[in-house]
């Protein structure tokens, strides 16, 4: 059963795969950029941020050598800023001391389980299971119950075709994303006949309201300092944040080293 789902999957993968600007790339760095950008973000919003950024920081030695306020310039409207910062620091490690082993690829800043994962099969061709929230309601539906942890890794290791790592795991992001979706198509599924429960599905948590959170104030303030070059509290006044919000907002930014502070000023960091 398991050879017979492989080959559905990947042919009809094979056919039907997305088209994405990174996909098939021959450089790793392309590879970190993308997966790091979709960290918690649809991918029909990372497309057009990815092309700018590379465009703007076509390798890795480029981005290491920016200035913070540029990637975060470059960065801007995608939210979760603090991963431009991590992703800028991964840079300038792997410029001063190499790639990691692909086995070693969480060391790099802002990398966990999934991402390095991602990047090891589909950057370096390693044997290896990528599981984000996609691949888990894929592998959950097809045996037929709720996969979490050690189970849920060993199912995705052992559904692994190491010869098409890369392959695979992209058509389990691709099915996930396109098909097998918390209300799933499954008449168009290609491999329904080796699908245990479609009906197998737990949602995530669902995120706190975006308008009136500090990741909204967050973003406000990060996108006036980066127009202005600095401001005063005062002179933040005028987004329309609440004091206490406000004041919550720019000490997250500066514990997450994005903007520091001279007198009265704040600034987004060189």
């Amino acid at each position: 059963m398991i050879e017979a789902r492989r080959e559905a999957l990947l042919a009809w993968y094979d056919r039907h795969r997305r088209t994405l600007p990174w996909r098939d790339a021959a450089d790793p760095y392309a590879v970190l950029v993308s997966e790091i950008m979709a960290q918690q973000t649809q991918i029909s919003r990372v497309v057009p941020h990815f092309e700018r950024f590379v465009e703007r920081f076509p390798t890795v030695e480029a981005l290491a050598a920016a200035s913070l306020r540029s990637v975060l310039a470059a960065w801007s409207g995608l939210g979760y800023n603090r991963r431009a910062r991590y992703l800028q620091e991964a840079a300038r490690h792997i410029v001063e001391h190499g790639w990691p082993d692909p086995a070693a690829l969480q060391t790099l800043p802002g990398v966990g389980p999934y991402t390095a994962a991602a990047v090891a099969s589909i950057a370096f061709g390693e044997p290896v299971a990528a599981v984000d929230t996609n691949a888990r309601r894929v592998l959950s539906r097809w045996a037929g119950e709720e996969l979490d942890g050690r189970a849920l890794q060993d199912v995705a290791a052992s559904e692994l075709p190491p010869s098409r790592a890369a392959d695979w795991n992209q058509a389990i992001m691709d099915l996930g994303a396109g098909l097998c979706r918390p209300r799933p198509e499954c008449g168009r599924c290609p491999v329904e006949p080796w699908c245990s429960d479609p009906s197998v599905y737990s949602p995530p948590g669902s995120q706190s309201a975006f308008d009136g959170s500090i990741r909204q104030a967050r973003g406000a303030v990060l996108r006036t300092l980066l127009d202005r070059g600095s401001a005063p509290v005062a002179g933040l006044s005028g987004l329309g944040i609440e004091p206490a919000r406000l004041q919550t907002a720019l000490e997250s930014l500066h514990a997450d080293g994005l903007i520091e502070q001279s007198g009265e000023a704040w600034a987004v960091r060189d």
